[in-house]
């Protein structure tokens, strides 16, 4: 089938990659010219494990190209995907204005389409609020008199392995109201189906465009919880990965999005909870449970400030124990195998110890350049782990990089002053720490080491 895929950024690029790889010929559109030049010559704008390889194999084989105007490829086309981003209004709600000026610029451009031609399926991929498929129709319909099809098909990808998820689907939702344009929705993710095994659901487009909301609000949730009851076990002694393992076992649970952290990140769930909440409000079904998932993940990325801030016994009104303190502070990213740091929860402990005096050094085998371009100067950026930890007061982990969980902690307690560690991803065992030597934090486990507990640590 003839595709267009309209916005190259992480939705759309992969998009792109993945029905070129199932054999689609595939046009990528965006209005970015240097995005367009750098993806032309193979690279991607983002990180991705296997992204480039994958644009540069598709692009050599004739299956993928990319062009500055839609028009291009309308003419020809089967069907064409939005993919632009939905950013976060101040209200709360998603932002369509680039959803809707594609629709428009969709409609401008039919009228190059024969009369004759099928209907063009126009595929909202980006995370909408329900009732958006209406408000595109709306939009291409007052450009044009050619025959078209609005299709909802929300994507559900984790960064980091996104590929893998496009080919490998778990589902496919579909909201559409015609056969023609499911027809051809399985035509182009038929494939990758049949290899993975993976459910089709057609829906209507409302249907569709909740389920993508509900998805990521019930994983928030989940996340968020499983930090709640680790707070608790905090303070009562027990062990979060042991009460992690007796609920995740029961079939009706599972262990997924069960992992204690520092919270939620990315480009997804924060801005999309928010969406979700602003749909419940406007027509009067407050979402509670989902407000409560916020305000718990807003506490969550302090969680590890605050035990460092405990630790040094820092208090209001006080002069700050951390000025001239060094930290070095190992990952950056929101989540692991990604560049991506919006929500971070390594910018909160940026601000939160820089802000009373701490010196901190930095390292993230993606991250840094974005990082470098929010906070300059603020911090220092090492060239690998190691270097970062040179001359420390403590080590601070923040993204769950498994080359960081691989690491010599003997050599790392070598460049350290001493064997301090705040572990926000729960990357290494409590009880091998505490038999190193180690004064070893992480989160709904009990401090251990000889410094463990904050009341009787002499700070100088």
């Amino acid at each position: 089938m003839q595709v267009l895929v309209i916005g190259s950024g992480y939705v759309g690029l992969v998009a792109a990659v993945g029905f070129a790889e199932a054999g689609h010929k595939v046009l990528g559109i965006d209005v970015d010219v240097a995005k367009i030049n750098k993806l032309r010559q193979g690279v991607s704008p983002i990180y991705e494990p296997g992204l480039d390889e994958w644009l540069a194999r598709h692009q050599a084989s004739g299956q993928l190209a990319f062009s500055l105007d839609l028009a291009d490829g309308i003419r020809q086309a089967d069907a064409a995907f939005i993919c632009v981003g939905t950013p976060q209004s101040e209200d709360g709600s998603a932002d369509l204005q680039y959803v809707l000026q594609v629709a428009t610029q969709i409609g401008q451009a039919m009228g190059l389409r024969d009369r004759d031609a099928s209907p063009l399926v126009v595929v909202d991929k980006s995370t909408v609020p329900v009732g958006t498929a209406a408000r595109v129709a709306a939009a291409i319909a007052s450009e044009t008199d050619r025959a078209f099809e609005v299709v909802s098909n929300p994507e559900f990808l984790r960064e980091g392995c996104a590929i893998d998820d496009f080919v490998k689907p778990d589902r496919v939702v579909v909201g559409c109201r015609s056969d023609h344009a499911e027809r051809v929705m399985k035509g182009l993710y038929g494939k990758f189906l049949e290899a993975s095994g993976g459910l089709w659901l057609r829906m209507d487009p409302a249907s569709a465009e909740l389920t993508k909301y509900a998805a990521n609000a019930m994983l928030a949730l989940r996340i968020s919880f499983i930090n709640e009851i680790a707070g608790l076990c905090e303070k009562v002694g027990a062990d979060v990965q042991c009460v992690r393992d007796g609920i995740g076992s029961d079939h009706r649970i599972g262990k997924f999005f069960l992992n204690p952290g520092p919270g939620f990140g990315g480009s997804c769930f924060p801005k999309d909870l928010q969406a979700l909440l602003k749909v419940g409000r406007e027509n009067g079904q407050p979402l509670r449970a989902l407000e409560a998932t916020v305000e718990a993940n807003r506490h969550q990325k302090q969680v590890l400030a605050l035990k460092i801030k405990r630790y040094f016994r820092c208090q209001a009104g006080v002069p700050s124990p951390l000025a001239g303190r060094r930290f070095a502070v190992w990952g950056l990213a929101f989540k692991a195998h990604t560049d991506d740091i919006r929500e971070a929860m390594a910018l909160e402990l940026i601000d939160s110890l820089s802000s009373l005096g701490a010196e901190l050094v930095v390292h993230d085998f993606e991250a840094m350049p974005n990082v470098r371009a929010k906070v300059g100067d603020r911090v220092s950026y090492a060239d690998d782990p190691m270097s970062a930890c040179d001359g420390a007061d403590a080590l601070l982990i923040a993204t769950e990089w498994p080359q960081y969980a691989k690491a010599d902690l003997s050599a790392v307690a070598g460049r350290l002053k001493t064997r301090l560690m705040f572990d926000g991803r729960n990357l290494f065992r409590p009880e091998a720490m505490k038999a190193d030597g180690w004064t070893y934090h992480s989160i709904g486990r009990p401090p251990v080491g000889p410094s463990a507990n904050p009341a009787v640590i002499a700070v100088p």
